[in-house]
């Protein structure tokens, strides 16, 4: 149920990044928090015994207890799947990052929720929906926009937010983004880990792993850099751990990436106005967690060379660049917006 308001409360406001991977929070009162975007629900009584009686558990400790729980990823592939299980983990995440927020009892909240660049009107809808329980009014924005809000990089300047699921672009240049300034690819991290393993295995077919394993690997060693580390792991050949080098499948897995997203970069500049377009090449950033693969804004500025060349830089702070923006345009809305949409939802 909807949590009651007092008559005469404080508003606090909330920017939050709902993503694939991670889910992050930024409120006005100072609280900042990540999550791992997992909700687990034990599987039986023996489960839930040991969980000491929790019906539902967060982030890693869902993950490392996956083979006792029922595991939701309710974002995968950057939207949120159209059935009852989803919705519930969406809404069951949302009242988690909330309650870590410690927003004092009886507040108004105002909150902007950061989603995928082209993410549906169902999937929008369906996080208003979810939120609605935690929040008196809710905007629901792009999670490059955001990101290019915080930093106050709003013109002509194009935005590439890379996550789990998608990849999301964003041409900023002074106003709201319109559906012709965004573009989505789904070449991101979760598709990352699924080269990699294809890779190795290809490569090594004894090795054994598992896709968390393989998501540590390229955590850890991620990389386009042509003069990148050796990365050497063990992985285990019928129960026994061996070494195995696997550099240039790590450098493949990630270099994957870099086509698609040079790719809709160029599709951007080269529907703008041709006289900001030099200016807009020179101007491209990277957030996100795959932000931090090592050498890629190099990487992209090298195969930018082709389409006339521009300058790339990643965010300083990538877990938390998506929330603090949307905190960010939380604070600048006026009164209006958010009153606006407390009318509509009272109709």
């Amino acid at each position: 149920m909807e949590r009651e308001r007092m008559s005469e409360s404080e508003t606090i406001y909330v920017g939050i990044d709902l993503g694939t991977s991670r889910t992050s929070i930024t409120t006005s009162t100072g609280v900042r928090t990540t999550v791992w975007s997992y909700v687990g629900y034990p599987q039986d009584h023996v489960a839930l015994k040991m969980l000491g009686g929790r019906e539902r558990i967060f982030g890693e400790e869902a993950v490392e207890n996956r083979m006792s729980v029922d595991l939701h990823r309710p974002l995968a592939g950057g939207v949120i799947k159209d059935d009852a299980p989803s919705r519930k983990a969406v809404h069951d995440l949302l009242d988690h990052v909330m309650a870590e927020a410690k927003i004092p009892s009886g507040s108004t909240i105002y909150g902007v929720i950061g989603a995928p660049a082209e993410a549906s009107v169902d999937s929008k809808a369906a996080i208003i929906e979810a939120a609605s329980d935690f929040m008196d009014s809710i905007v629901v924005c792009s999670e490059p926009f955001s990101v290019a809000y915080g930093l106050d990089f709003l013109g002509d300047t194009l935005v590439v937010d890379i996550g789990a699921g998608t990849v999301d672009l964003c041409r900023v240049h002074g106003t709201m983004p319109k559906a012709e300034d965004q573009r989505t690819h789904h070449i991101a991290g979760d598709s990352i880990d699924g080269k990699l393993a294809e890779l190795i295995k290809e490569k090594y077919p004894e090795a054994q792993f598992s896709e968390n394993m393989i998501r540590d690997i390229k955590e850890q060693h991620s990389s386009v850099s042509k003069n990148m580390d050796p990365v050497k792991v063990k992985l285990p050949v019928k129960g026994k751990p061996q070494e195995f080098d696997v550099t240039e499948q790590v450098y493949g897995a990630c270099y994957s990436l870099v086509p698609p997203t040079v790719e809709a970069l160029q599709e951007l500049i080269a529907t703008y106005d041709p006289e900001f377009q030099a200016k807009m090449r020179n101007h491209v950033l990277l957030g996100g967690g795959g932000s931090q693969t090592r050498g890629l804004a190099r990487a992209v500025e090298e195969a930018l060379e082709d389409y006339g060349g521009g300058k790339v830089r990643a965010v300083e702070e990538p877990q938390f660049a998506g929330s603090n923006g949307a905190l960010k345009i939380a604070l600048d809305l006026p009164e209006q917006y958010w009153q606006e949409f407390i009318h509509n939802r009272k109709k």
